[in-house]
């Protein structure tokens, strides 16, 4: 396997690489990024215009500085991210300041040119001069960054939401520049310095406003990412010493005070307490903890000294799986954006081409050239495409940020669009509505046969096997201070059962009814029952029993009053599937039981031709294969990783509850981006026509403009409330 440039495994002949853009002014410019990226050979890219990133995918024949390169011939900057030319807050805070000075300065000058031209009873003889001189400073040196970045795309053949803005000030500023000096003191009615002006200082404030609402769009994300310690007291030969949080190695042993964050995954060897993983998992009640408990790097003690060992470091932490996870899902792009990128791709040269006509509609009908002049500049200010650009990338932003502090990550925002239509959930029943921690109820043996024995030789097949039922058997055979012997020629048949060589003897424990044609002691109808078979004999069955998550039933109810129907998918038997459903509040008709792990994809697939969508929620290797399989795999964070590679959305804390939760925030996220997109759509519909028939002040179209992007971003920042 090769590591890729952004820590994403990939195969041998293909990497990953996430890049850092600068320059991006609209989804304009994304669209031109993405285009000039994916016209690299082997080259697949999305462009994220709110993160202001690119995800590229590419054979590992194309290097970075290529890549780099291409973003460049399109006419912006590039730097890998996390790479030694990445921008770092430092830079985004100096940028912030240059634009609110810009801003400020602009705002103070512009007013005095409002006033003066809109207020007649303040004119006094040779106010246009002092109108041009106030106005020149805004549009040269406050819109700037328009005219600069319009330039920059111009050089490459582009256009731009930036062109749009550059064209309408500067053709307000020189033909009201040309008017005063050709008339002096004479010049009245073809004066459009206060466009000029005004229009500067309200897109500058929009992207000001703009730059801030999309820093906390992302602030759950940064928030995240900042929860891991800065460093860790380890213990060498007894004595502790602080090293910082990187130089940590597996199987180092480190000290945890109370009000001190972990420093990393690792199981406790010393002392007990209880940890605050609210920000991890949305869990807000303290998990206590022991000696042999598993802890996640980033929770906070909250009483007790705690000596964690190490089993998981730096990029392979929960943490920072949770991170990429999440960064990915925000990199990423739902259909419905992607025809945003299609539409904003054409749109300013299409409203260029408006502005064109209009200006020669106005002067065919007869209308004096300001009248069409003044249209024209309507038409070109209006259409600026922000908020279509910023409609799906900050939604996306804000509602996969929020899922992280809830403990739901979302891992491709195609699974959004998906969401809407679930009528189904099928649930794995162990370790998913149940704990998944088995313990041994009873043993019934058959013949003389000792039920020690029994056990003992059941315990030393099992310790070769990670199931929850071999735990428990050997678990139980400890408990009883039984000898567990070393067991050789193991063989693990999945979802039927395990043998092994005891003592010279082949050992086999099966799942009750796999052995035919023996007498078995009749089973009980609670529990999972297990056969014990040496010698072609079956000489016990040894019953276990598993409990109810707390918070399943409660899970199960909400999604009935969703209008969503729960399915109990087990391997268990019948018996057990329908006490557990009862427990749970499951319908025994939407029990399906006996299922081998093989056959559970099957079953999905049969579920989904009847015609239902269908969310499938899991957390073992058997489940991955469904996971994959449904229309959306849910995979519990408390399970294995294949589970959660396999699955669309990880549940963190493995709690049923956030199933239902992050069932109505995609759709929730889905809704707002169609909202968001509505917004964009409907305005520059509207506002396009009533600017070209003059019915629109380019003053005012300016402001509307500035006031869309930012009510699309304040619209998505609605979801940091989503409960």
């Amino acid at each position: 396997m090769a590591t890729s440039v952004s820590g994403r495994a990939s195969s041998a002949d293909r990497t990953a690489t996430d890049l850092e853009l600068r320059g991006m002014t609209c989804a304009s410019c994304a669209a031109r990024i993405e285009r000039g990226l994916n016209g690299l050979p082997g080259v697949q890219a999305t462009v994220n215009f709110a993160v202001e990133r690119a995800h590229v995918e590419h054979d590992t024949t194309v290097s970075t500085a290529e890549l780099i390169d291409a973003v460049q011939a399109a006419g912006y900057q590039a730097a890998v991210l996390n790479g030694p030319d990445a921008r770092g807050k430092d830079d985004d805070a100096a940028d912030d300041a240059d634009l609110r000075t810009r801003l400020i300065v602009s705002a103070v000058l512009a007013v005095p040119v409002v006033a003066l031209s809109m207020v007649m009873a303040w004119q006094f003889t040779g106010w246009q001069w002092l109108v041009l001189a106030l106005t020149t400073p805004i549009v040269a040196w406050g819109g700037l960054p328009f005219h600069r970045a319009a330039l920059r795309s111009a050089r490459h053949g582009a256009s731009t939401m930036d062109t749009l803005v550059s064209i309408g000030t500067l053709a307000a500023y020189l033909w009201s520049t040309v008017a005063v000096v050709r008339e002096g003191s004479h010049a009245h009615g073809h004066l459009y310095f206060e466009v000029a002006a005004a229009v500067t200082v309200f897109l500058l404030a929009g992207r000001y406003a703009e730059s801030g609402a999309k820093r906390s769009a992302g602030s759950a994300l940064q928030a995240l990412l900042s929860l891991g310690a800065k460093d860790a007291a380890v213990l060498r030969d007894g004595v502790e010493i602080r090293i910082p949080v990187e130089d940590l190695r597996v199987g180092d042993v480190f000290v945890v005070r109370p009000g001190e964050r972990i420093a990393t995954d690792g199981v406790v060897v010393d002392g007990a307490s209880a940890l605050d993983t609210s920000t991890m998992t949305g869990e807000s009640v303290p998990a206590d903890v022991r000696a042999g408990d598993s802890v996640l790097g980033g929770a906070v003690n909250t009483y007790g000294r705690l000596q964690i060992r190490a089993t998981q470091v730096g990029a392979d932490t929960q943490l920072a799986r949770m991170g990429r996870m999440v960064t990915e899902a925000q990199n990423g792009k739902a259909s419905i954006q992607r025809l945003a990128d299609r539409v904003s791709a054409v749109f300013v040269p299409a409203v260029l081409a408006i502005a064109a006509l209009t200006v020669v509609g106005w002067l065919v009908a007869g209308a004096p050239a300001s009248a069409a002049f003044t249209a024209a500049v309507a038409v070109l200010i209006i259409a600026c495409p922000c908020a279509l650009g910023l409609a799906t990338p900050t939604a996306i932003l804000v509602g996969t940020g929020r899922g992280a502090q809830l403990g739901i990550l979302i891992k491709d925002p195609q699974v959004l669009e998906t969401v809407t239509g679930i009528d189904t959930v099928v649930l794995d029943k162990t370790g998913t509505v149940t704990t998944g921690l088995m313990s041994v109820a009873g043993i019934s043996t058959v013949g003389a046969v000792d039920t020690a024995e029994v056990l003992a030789r059941a315990a030393a097949v099992e310790a070769a096997s990670e199931h929850p039922v071999a735990a428990a058997i050997v678990a139980a055979a400890r408990a009883r201070a039984l000898t567990v012997a070393e067991v050789t020629d193991f063989v693990n048949e999945p979802g039927v059962g395990v043998s092994g060589v005891v003592d010279g003897t082949r050992v086999t424990v099966t799942r009750e009814g796999s052995v035919h044609g023996v007498d078995l002691p009749a089973p009980s109808p609670v529990g999972t029952g297990v056969a014990v078979v040496w010698d072609g004999e079956v000489r016990g069955v040894i019953r276990l029993t598993d409990t109810v998550k707390p918070a399943s039933a409660a899970a199960i109810a909400e999604l009935i009053g969703m209008g969503i129907t729960p399915v109990l998918l087990t391997g268990d038997t019948a018996a057990v599937a329908e006490q557990v459903a009862d427990e749970v509040g499951i319908a025994r008709a939407d029990v399906i039981a006996g299922v081998l792990p093989s056959d559970k994809a099957e079953v999905i697939k049969r579920l989904q031709a009847e015609g239902k969508r269908v969310a499938m929620v899991g957390d073992g290797v058997n489940d991955s294969v469904a996971l994959a399989t449904a229309d959306i795999g849910m995979a519990m964070g408390t399970g294995t990783d294949a589970a959660i590679e396999a699955g669309d959305v990880t549940l963190v804390r493995g709690d049923l509850r956030t199933v239902p939760t992050a069932l109505r925030l995609s759709a929730r996220t889905l809704h707002t981006i169609r909202v968001n997109l509505f917004w964009a759509f409907a305005y520059n519909t509207a506002a396009i026509p009533l600017a070209a028939l003059g019915l629109l002040n380019p003053m005012i179209a300016g402001a509307a403009m500035a006031c869309s992007s930012v009510l699309v971003v304040l619209n998505s920042l609605r979801l940091r409330r989503f409960r």
